[in-house]
């Protein structure tokens, strides 16, 4: 069936927005930063896990799993170095501080390894495919959606039944409160940049897989995509992130099924002028009133 074919593509590539979405969320969700940086993240992670893969011949797991420390020590270092100073800056110097440590990120990788993009090897993930009622399901969706879903089951577990995640709770509710409470606020901030920047980093090694190509500016599309589906789900919620990174894989890939594949960029944007209009909170969001 044509329908589920497509179903199965859409959530494949909203997989990889869900994952990138959630480092958006979580971070807005504690400090009411939109970390325009975290799509760069992304992309260094596609390509440690490209050299992990590539040069230092390890399999996909270990170089997921590589991959996701290595950037989740960048997104510490990120916060501690450029975000830490502005906790009390008002949020455009902060929003005009992520836009430059984007910039930052993306010239520096350019300056040492240059412009050109490279490709994954081939065979990473056995090719293999089954079929199902006529859709035909490959290895790499396989990968891709048990991968998703044993990170997204873990940031619910950490989340929900951890020490951290009770902290991470705490400090988006109310950080003084919290602070008061002896919960050590900086520390839980650097644990929801590495956590996020974490999944970010494993969403760089499934795309690289899965599209084979990487360059040091390919996380500006995806990372705004990402950003769109946090929006679209209501920034701040994790269930949220997971939906519209979803649903707006599955949107993309219906609009390129019926002849409008120059059109699936701009479907993104459509969707996030829509939301912003109809429901700015986001689907799973809450009307919330400014405090004066």
């Amino acid at each position: 069936m044509e329908w589920l074919q497509q179903l199965v593509n859409g959530i494949s590539v909203g997989s990889i927005y869900a994952l990138i979405a959630l480092g958006y969320t979580m971070v807005y969700g504690i400090i009411k930063l939109i970390n325009f940086a975290h799509g760069d993240v992304f992309m260094l992670g596609a390509f440690i896990g490209f050299f992990a893969i590539a040069r230092w011949d390890l399999s996909f797991i270990p170089a997921l799993i590589i991959s996701m420390v290595l950037c989740a020590v960048i997104g510490v270092i990120i916060e501690r170095v450029a975000y830490k100073r502005l906790r009390n800056a008002t949020r455009i110097a902060a929003l005009i501080t992520a836009i430059g440590v984007s910039l930052l990120i993306e010239y520096t990788v350019i300056y040492f390894r240059g412009a050109s993009p490279e490709a994954y090897p081939d065979g990473v993930i056995p090719k293999a495919s089954i079929d199902i009622f006529g859709a035909s399901i490959s290895s790499q969706s396989i990968m891709i959606l048990v991968v998703t879903i044993i990170l997204m089951v873990l940031l619910q577990f950490i989340v929900h039944k951890t020490k951290i995640g009770k902290a991470m709770r705490a400090v988006s509710h109310d950080a003084d409160a919290a602070r008061l409470m002896g919960i050590n606020v900086d520390n839980t901030i650097s644990a929801t940049f590495a956590i996020g920047s974490a999944l970010a980093g494993a969403a760089g090694v499934i795309f690289g897989i899965y599209y084979t190509r990487i360059d040091p500016l390919m996380g500006v599309l995806p990372g705004l995509k990402a950003f769109i589906a946090a929006v679209l789900g209501g920034i701040g919620s994790i269930p949220g992130a997971m939906f519209g990174g979803y649903i707006l894989g599955i949107v993309e890939t219906i609009v390129s099924a019926i002849g409008f594949s120059l059109w699936r960029d701009a479907a993104a944007f459509v969707i996030l002028i829509i939301i912003l209009i109809v429901k700015p909170s986001g689907i799973f969001g809450k009307n919330a009133r400014e405090k004066v």
